[in-house]
């Protein structure tokens, strides 16, 4: 299928190009979205008529997603999620649970701008890219946590998929642990007197018979 864009389109071109694409890409995605319509002789003779109000509708909208780009790039997004011990969620975070929780910080964005091949998996702080215009590129930081308390403890560096136990069970643990070592040196005291018992009693023993 032969396409005139309308926008520029990653490696593929730029405004006005025409280019050969397949079928199911330009059906399903470029023409669908305003990127690109069909290369024949009427669409581009009406091209040639649009293009100055294409090129500065265009314009409008990059310089649109610059302003979005400059209050969002590098911005922190926290996701709560449960999850095993080990780290990996019971579920998942997709693009539209991002898109979601940048709209509520503010953010002007959708689930087709974020660029995310496989939904998130794993806490952690995540890396994601968006894609406000063909030209205008951003990422923000996706904490995924099971808790806001870890979503801290996780911006600050600490890796919490190495985190086995809750601080409160590390603290109960540590606890009994003390309790096992009093008890073995009250067990040992106990054994020191019987000895000397013992040891007094046949002394007396001796004395008696001699």
């Amino acid at each position: 299928m032969k396409v005139i864009l309308l926008e520029r389109v990653g490696r593929l071109g730029s405004l006005g190009d025409e280019v050969t694409v397949k079928n199911g890409f330009g059906r399903n995605y470029l023409l669908p979205t305003g990127k690109a319509i069909r290369a024949n002789e009427a669409n581009r003779t009406r091209f040639e008529g649009e293009r100055a109000a294409i090129e500065k509708r265009n314009e409008d909208r990059r310089n649109e997603a610059a302003g979005i780009a400059e209050g969002l790039n590098g911005a922190n997004v926290v996701m709560i999620r449960q999850a095993s011990e080990a780290g990996t969620l019971y579920g998942s975070v997709s693009s539209r649970d991002i898109a979601d929780g940048l709209i509520e910080k503010g953010f002007s964005v959708t689930k087709n701008t974020i660029i995310l091949p496989l939904p998130i998996k794993t806490v952690g702080i995540h890396e994601v890219a968006l894609n406000l215009h063909a030209e205008v590129q951003v990422s923000v930081n996706v904490n995924v946590a099971r808790s806001e308390s870890e979503a801290e403890r996780q911006e600050a560096g600490e890796d919490m998929t190495i985190s086995g136990f809750d601080d409160d069970v590390v603290e109960e643990v540590e606890v009994v642990a003390e309790e096992g070592d009093e008890a073995e040196g009250d067990d040992a005291e106990a054994s020191a007197d019987d000895a000397n018992d013992i040891e007094e009693e046949a002394t007396s023993e001796e004395a008696s018979e001699e």
